[in-house]
């Protein structure tokens, strides 16, 4: 289908003038490329706010260099101003685990390094803040939504107070923002200062102890303050557990930070929204994308872009709560699914793709099997505190019931001109494992995993065992080693009787906190056992607002607030990666072992040592920009 200009949101003069527009309500800045698609952030917040009827316009990545043009060319907004650094934490996507340069942007046009600064969250907020100090900023994304509290920064070596303190914007919008973003657009233009929304759920802001709707109430959690934990790693330790707890709950407490004693000023977390219902998902999804790069990125090729194209997301959230991974601190434990009806709309929408060629790359979700699951008691759901429904053991309130995925599955391949449907995106086995009282969702568990393995896998079926020890499991989140050797039972003997030729491929992750150099060796000895040449494998990145960087950087479980060892120097991570390469030539292993985890170690957004990085490459020299971190 052929698009025209109008029919993706404006990012010139020149496209504002084509819809006759003299003003614009909101500008959102991007630090990726402006794809119009419900994958990416920018476009879903903007797609939102012109569905209610305001203006929008967006920039994506601007020149932070020289004289601020890309900043200046649509002038001020009626509204506000809305910084969307990308879809990705700028420094993982960035850099390596070794803090190495990697080998592409991939959600910059032809993969480049020099179209965003590292935190642009904080520079574009301080050359906007300079050039219209009256005009609202809203942070939203990855970047500003993890660093909402005082959080360990591992490419800065060092423990950073909320990303507040250092944007000079007035809100952060946290989590998914589509409800929040148009109350704040909604109080904004009936002409309410900026000051006036601290009342809003889900955002956060500075103020002194005077200036907080309410005062400080019995009821809210006052964490210790950014200037304590900087002095003792162990209150750094107990803050995190009632973060993750708060950001995981369906009624949350309001979280307070003071900075200092000597300052007054305080962070304010407010209360998440409820969970998205169906109907509301659906109309974020259905939204008139054009599922299209910008037109100025044509005969250019944005990496992120061409892995999720052809692939439908039909829900939201996830209760793994791995230790690792920050989709549960963004997005939530409970699951928000999307209703048939929208999803096959948007499949449809695939197909109308001039490449599509039949083949749905993934039909998935932040964890692929999770859709239609939540608790068959909803009211003990909403006093739960787990941030895990299913560590360390699977909650005997949770429905695991994959009967209403199977449904999705087989709506969508019965559709004419899908040849087949992959499932790209996480499959957790010991949800199809667990054995429930319900003989008909065990059944359907079993009609799972026959569906999964004969119909939707492209002969490599990757899941994610994370590692072989049950100590370090434990400490991941994760079940145990046992359970993976049951699912490759049941992968092999369907792989039999159906005469496929199919490879399981799994995940596993070197120098997590709690991991020694003796359980990589078992690691490989296990691996090796089982004949895995291992391809997807990972060296552990702290990255902000999880349990595993929490520990990596305290020493302390958060939860129980005992010491655990990590490999920090290079020497130590290094001794433990190069067990995953056991059937490779000594020489090539270390080489072997960049490259692969150059390439694959993003998969969790996050999401996604010692040596110095590696700086990017630049056209011209440059002074140093004031707007830069």
């Amino acid at each position: 289908m052929e698009y025209k200009l109008t029919d993706f949101l404006p990012t010139t003069k020149k496209e504002l003038d084509l819809r006759g527009w003299t003003e614009v309500d909101v500008i959102l800045f991007s630090g990726d490329a402006y794809v119009d698609h419900p994958s990416f952030g920018a476009a879903v917040i903007g797609r939102v706010l012109e569905a209610a009827g305001y203006k929008v316009a967006i920039v994506p990545q601007p020149d932070w260099h020289g004289d601020y043009r890309d900043f200046k060319k649509l002038g001020r907004p009626r509204l506000f101003f809305g910084i969307s650094p990308g879809c990705m934490d700028s420094m993982v996507n960035k850099y390596t685990a070794n803090r190495r340069l990697r080998s592409e942007d991939a959600y910059s046009p032809d993969g480049r390094h020099d179209a965003r600064p590292e935190y642009p969250t904080i520079v574009y907020s301080r050359i906007l803040r300079e050039l219209y100090p009256d005009v609202p900023i809203v942070l939203g994304g990855i970047e500003a939504s993890l660093r909402r509290l005082t959080h360990y920064d591992y490419w800065q070596e060092r423990l950073r107070p909320c990303i507040l303190c250092d944007a000079p914007a007035d809100l952060i919008s946290y989590g998914m923002g589509e409800k929040t973003i148009l109350e704040i657009a909604r109080r904004l233009d009936e002409g309410q200062p900026v000051s006036a929304l601290h009342d809003i759920p889900q955002i956060v802001y500075l103020a002194n102890q005077q200036d907080i709707p309410g005062g400080i109430r019995e009821e809210d959690i006052v964490l210790h303050s950014h200037e304590e934990c900087l002095k003792d790693k162990r209150l750094q330790a107990e803050n995190f557990r009632h973060i993750e707890e708060q950001s995981n709950m369906m009624h949350a407490q309001r979280l307070i930070q003071p900075l200092s004693t000597l300052n007054s000023q305080l962070v304010i977390v407010n209360p998440p929204y409820p969970p998205m219902t169906t109907e509301e998902l659906d109309a974020s999804f259905d939204l008139p994308y054009t599922r299209q790069p910008h037109p100025k990125y044509k005969g250019k090729r944005i990496p992120a872009y061409e892995m999720i194209k052809h692939s439908v997301n039909i829900h939201r959230g996830c209760f793994g709560g791995c230790a690792f991974c920050t989709i549960s601190a963004h997005q939530g434990k409970f699951i928000a699914c999307r209703s048939k009806e929208s999803i096959l709309r948007e499949v449809r929408e695939v197909m109308k793709m001039p490449d599509f060629k039949g083949y749905l790359s993934d039909l998935g979700g932040p964890s692929a099997n999770m859709y239609g699951m939540k608790g068959r008691n909803i009211k003990a759901c909403e006093k739960c505190k787990r941030p895990s429904c299913i560590h360390p053991q699977i909650c005997p309130n949770l429905n695991t019931d994959h009967s209403s995925l199977l449904d999705i599955y087989r709506s969508v391949d019965a559709l004419p001109g899908i040849k087949k449907s992959f499932i790209g995106s996480g499959v957790r086995y010991d949800l199809i494992l667990h054995h429930s009282k319900d003989e008909q969702t065990n059944r359907a568990a079993m009609d799972y995993a026959r569906e999964l393995i004969t119909r939707h896998v492209s002969g490599r079926l990757k899941v994610a065992p994370e590692h072989t020890s049950d100590r370090v499991l434990w400490l991941m989140r994760k079940p145990s080693f046992q359970l993976f050797y049951d699912f490759k039972r049941i992968f092999d003997r369907i792989n039999k009787e159906e005469h496929l030729n199919q490879q399981i491929i799994p995940y596993f992750i070197s120098s997590h906190p709690g991991c020694t150099e003796q359980d990589m060796a078992q690691l490989a000895e296990i691996t090796k056992q089982l004949n895995f040449h291992l391809e997807q494998v990972q060296d552990f990145t702290p990255t902000p607002m999880t349990v595993s960087t929490e520990t990596w950087y305290t020493g302390y479980d958060p939860y129980t607030l005992e010491k655990v060892w990590s490999a920090h120097s290079q020497k130590e991570k290094l001794a433990q990666r190069q067990y995953f390469f056991w059937y490779k030539e000594t020489d090539n292993s270390q080489r072997s072992a960049d490259y692969r985890h150059q390439t694959s170690d993003t998969r969790h957004h996050d999401y996604h040592r010692a040596k110095p990085r590696r700086e990017e490459p630049a056209k011209k020299k440059r002074g140093r920009n004031p707007h830069h971190p």
